[in-house]
Formats: C-alpha cells, sequence, structure tokens
C-alpha cells in the first residue's frame, strides 16, 4: 500500500494540538455546596456520558478523515519495462516557400502546401514512435521552439497542427518582412539546444528546408559544427528543384489560380550539414519522396532506456473518508444538543 498524497498526513499536527487543548489538564468547574449529604448518590445522567464521548469521536473521525485525504491505495499494475528510444527534434522551415503545392499528392484535386503535407506526414511519423521524445522547432527569420522534448505526443501533434506560414497584410505584403526570410543556422542550433541534455543517447535533429539561408545570427556551418561536437546527427530533408513552383495566387480580377514563381534552393548547403554531423540528406522533389525520406529515418537505430510504468490503482479512501466524516458528524450533533455549541 501506498499514500498518493502523503503530504496531508502534516495535517496531524494541529490534530494533536487539539488533542492537547481537548484533554489538558486544568481546574474543574463546581459549586460550593455544604450539605453534600443531600446531594442525590447517582449524578451521572446521559448526558453525562454523551458529553464524554464527544472529544474521542471527534478526533477519531478528523484522524480518519486525514488518512482519507492521503488516499491510500494498492497498486495493482507496476511494471518496469526497457523501450526503444531517442529523442528526435524536428526542425522545420515556414518561410514563404513553404507555400508552394508541389508536394500535393499526385492525383488529388485538393491542393496542399508544402507545409500542411510536411505536417499530415509528421504526424504519422510521431504516430509510429511512441516511446520517443521528440521536439519540435520552426524556422522563418526567427527561430521557435513551439515544443520541448516531450513523451506527450498527442499535444505535440496538437501543436504541429497549429503551426501556420505568416500571412501576408490586406495589401499582399509580408507582415513582417524578415520572418518570410530563411535562418537555417538559427533553427538548427536552438533544436541542438533542445536536445543537449536529453536522456537517451541517440539524439537525432530532422531538418527539413526548402529554401537556402538567407538571414540569421548563427550560420548553417556554424550550427552543424556544434552539433557534430555533441554528437548529434542532422537529418536533413530538401524540399526543391530548379523547376518553377506552383503557388496559389490571384489574377488581376481577384479570382484564386495557380502560378509559379522560382524559389532559391541551396541542396548543397543542407548535403553539408548532414555530411558534417554524420547523418543523411533526402532529396525530395514530390510527395512520394517525403514519404520515403521519413519511413528511411523511421529505421534508425535507438537506445535502450528503463521506463517504470504504473497503470491502475485500487484507491481505498473511500472507506475512512465515511467512517471519519461519520464520526465527525456525530461528535458535533451530540455536542450541539448539550451545549448548543458546535464545539
Amino acid at each position: 500500500m501506498n499514500f498518493a498524497t502523503p503530504w496531508a498526513f502534516l495535517l496531524v499536527i494541529p490534530w494533536l494540538a487539539a488533542a492537547w487543548f481537548l484533554y489538558r489538564n486544568g481546574k474543574r468547574g463546581g459549586t460550593l455546596f455544604s450539605a453534600t449529604r443531600y446531594l442525590p448518590a447517582r449524578t451521572a445522567g446521559w448526558r453525562v456520558w454523551a458529553s464524554r464521548l464527544v472529544p474521542p469521536l471527534f478526533l477519531a473521525g478528523s484522524l480518519m478523515l486525514i488518512a482519507a485525504a492521503a488516499r491510500p491505495r494498492f497498486t495493482l499494475s507496476r511494471e518496469s519495462r526497457s523501450v526503444d528510444a531517442i529523442a528526435i527534434g524536428m526542425v522545420v522551415d515556414v518561410s514563404g516557400s513553404m507555400e508552394g503545392l508541389d508536394l500535393t499528392p499526385e492525383g488529388s484535386s485538393n491542393y496542399q502546401t508544402r507545409l500542411e503535407v510536411v505536417k499530415d506526414m509528421f504526424t504519422e511519423f510521431v504516430g509510429q514512435r511512441p516511446d520517443d521524445l521528440i521536439g519540435l522547432v520552426t524556422f522563418g527569420g526567427y527561430a521557435s521552439t513551439r515544443s520541448p522534448l516531450t513523451a506527450d505526443h498527442r499535444t505535440l501533434i496538437h501543436v504541429l497542427k497549429g503551426v501556420e506560414i505568416p500571412r501576408a497584410d490586406i495589401n499582399g505584403d509580408a507582415a513582417d518582412a524578415e520572418e518570410t526570410m530563411t535562418a537555417i543556422g538559427d533553427g538548427l542550433a536552438t533544436g541542438i539546444a533542445r536536445l543537449t541534455d536529453a536522456e537517451p543517447k541517440t539524439r537525432i535533429i530532422i531538418l527539413l528546408s526548402d529554401g537556402e539561408s538567407n538571414t540569421g545570427i548563427i550560420t548553417p556551418e556554424q550550427a552543424a559544427d556544434a552539433a557534430a561536437k555533441v554528437g548529434i546527427k542532422v537529418y536533413a530533408i530538401g524540399v526543391g528543384s530548379n523547376r518553377p513552383v506552383p503557388f496559389k495566387t490571384r489574377d488581376m480580377f481577384g479570382r484564386e489560380t495557380i502560378g509559379h514563381a522560382h524559389v532559391t534552393f541551396n541542396e548543397a548547403q543542407l548535403k553539408q550539414i548532414a555530411s558534417k554531423t554524420g547523418g543523411r540528406y533526402f532529396g525530395v522533389r514530390d510527395h512520394d519522396g517525403l514519404s520515403a525520406a521519413l519511413e528511411e529515418i523511421n529505421q534508425l537505430e535507438t537506445t535502450k532506456i528503463e521506463r517504470e510504468i504504473y497503470d491502475r490503482y485500487d484507491e481505498r479512501f473511500v472507506v475512512p473518508l465515511v467512517w471519519g466524516a461519520a464520526l465527525a458528524a456525530l461528535a458535533v450533533t451530540l455536542n450541539m444538543g448539550l451545549t448548543r455549541r458546535i464545539l
């Protein structure tokens, strides 16, 4: 047996003070009466006996309530097992070029941006790795930690689904021009910082970008050197090509249409990052290519870590709670009937 909230036993301290107050030695009250022979031989009626029951009933009831507050319970399922786990930092580009439509599944009539496809596939990827610690960092012109390393994948996926590309204002201009740029070095450095103290020995970063680093405080080369120094592998996924990329746009009449534009893509930079850290580079040109890259990353090496799992408990606080409340209520009721006071 164990207690879910053992700190509740601190209430025993005021309980002891109450017991001392109720049973402290002091002068008894009385009345001077000279002719004691005229007093009845038997003076202890039911009220006297009832009044003597009030303190022990109240103390017993309150002690049981304290025990109930500590929540006694028996562990029905307790398991210690080894799990294969790694620490994964997902570092995702959310610059303006991620609005490209070239990753839309072939044959689909519903166009999806690069970011939408990445979010769907990363959600599936996370679902296949239930024991891993996974975090999320996004970057455009600035790097932002969306989720630290966590085993709560439901919350992680909720955060991932909320990631958006910075939108333009009513005039079509970027609300923050810096945010539409690409700071690969800053994003990678932030991901490294989140993995440095991770429990699993195997730590990797999945870096996904579709552009060229053109802003930021830390260069991609500096971030790659830092990753190699602390033993973090970077698996870089480059989404891009030299062909014109389709984007959603509007014509002169305000109607939505599909246009094409060239996006600068520095594949050599991503290859260099992966090579420096002992990882791999995956060049992605379409939906199937991204799926294959994530599937290959899913076969990564793992590290065994011990996890202690508590599944079910048999709660036993109900009995002391009921008896404690009943005894305390009985004590208060008797005292009110005898003295017209609660205590």
